[in-house]
């Protein structure tokens, strides 16, 4: 009984339900084809830098430079020194030229003769002007504009300057003939000298303009 007892301890059994289960089905699945993916290039590398080839060309000097030496300024015991001679006043800057003025903004009027006694400048400058008028009437060819063929109203534009010693210089004019125009710059160039006029007390030049008008009548 000891030895029956012992064969059934030691008899094995195995579930066959188990082992169909766990077989594996590996036939159709391997001969699946795989597929095939493109496979991703790497760009080609950028190509190397070019390579600038410097040509240096060896040009001779043939200018000769002077070579400036700076000596050295500082002195030593042996140096002489030179005593300082004394440097007389500057004497004064010549005073600044005042450019012409005209005779509408100039602070004293030129005088003309005959107007000294007249006691502001405005007296004086209608003064000049009825003088200047007057010699210009008295002296003045009007008998010209008829031997020259003009009638009617003529217009002569005389321009002067009364230098800084009262002398009439610069006188420029225009007019509808050549003939006129010089008939009118003899005829101021004769003027009579004058007391010049001044600007911040000093003598300067005046400019004036002298427009002379007369008619010619026809025959």
């Amino acid at each position: 009984m000891l030895f029956v007892s012992y064969q059934l301890i030691e008899m094995k059994t195995f579930d066959q339900t188990d082992m169909a289960g766990s077989e594996l089905m590996v036939g159709d699945d391997l001969e699946k084809d795989i597929p095939i993916t493109n496979q991703l290039t790497p760009p080609p590398p950028p190509p190397p830098p070019a390579q600038v080839q410097q040509v240096i060309e060896v040009v001779e000097d043939d200018l000769e430079i002077e070579e400036t030496i700076i000596e050295s300024t500082e002195t030593d015991q042996n140096t002489e020194i030179v005593e300082v001679v004394e440097i007389d006043d500057i004497e004064e800057v010549e005073e600044e030229e005042i450019a012409d003025v005209p005779f509408a903004v100039i602070e004293d009027v030129p005088i003309y003769p005959g107007c000294e006694n007249k006691k502001n400048n405005a007296g004086k400058r209608e003064c000049m002007s009825q003088g200047i008028m007057e010699f210009v009437q008295r002296n003045f060819n009007t008998e010209l504009a008829g031997e020259l063929g003009l009638e009617g109203r003529q217009r002569i534009n005389v321009q002067f300057k009364i230098d800084r010693n009262g002398d009439v210089v610069n006188v420029r004019a225009r007019a509808p003939h050549p003939r006129l125009e010089q008939e009118a710059v003899k005829l101021v160039q004769s003027l009579p000298k004058m007391t010049p006029g001044k600007q911040r007390g000093k003598p300067v030049g005046v400019l004036y303009s002298l427009p002379i008008l007369f008619q010619v009548e026809a025959n």
